[in-house]
């Protein structure tokens, strides 16, 4: 998918915004790409780093993260960014 397409987010369910969320803060706060076990346990739900996983490769899906190489973690891309500061205006409104 492009990252210039504009990615709604009803598509993206309530729990993969909140790891997109989490991501994007953890990515900021460090500069290093942000593995599945960190999100796990960043976001404080009990889910394993599997779960994890399968949800990042729905974001990777839709453009919102991406990986650099193969066991890198992720890293948000513009799109996810993008998302991510509509979210935080729209809680500002």
């Amino acid at each position: 998918m492009s990252e210039n397409k504009s990615v709604n987010e009803t598509v993206v369910s309530e729990r993969a915004q909140h790891f997109l969320k989490a991501l994007i803060e953890r990515y900021i706060k460090e500069g290093q790409p942000v593995g599945s076990r960190t999100l796990a346990k960043d976001t404080g739900l009990d889910l394993s780093p599997a779960t994890v996983r399968n949800v990042l490769a729905d974001l990777e899906d839709l453009g919102l993260v991406s990986s650099p190489h193969t066991s890198a973690g992720r890293v948000p891309t513009i799109t996810g960014y993008r998302m991510f500061i509509d979210s935080l205006l729209t809680v500002q409104d």
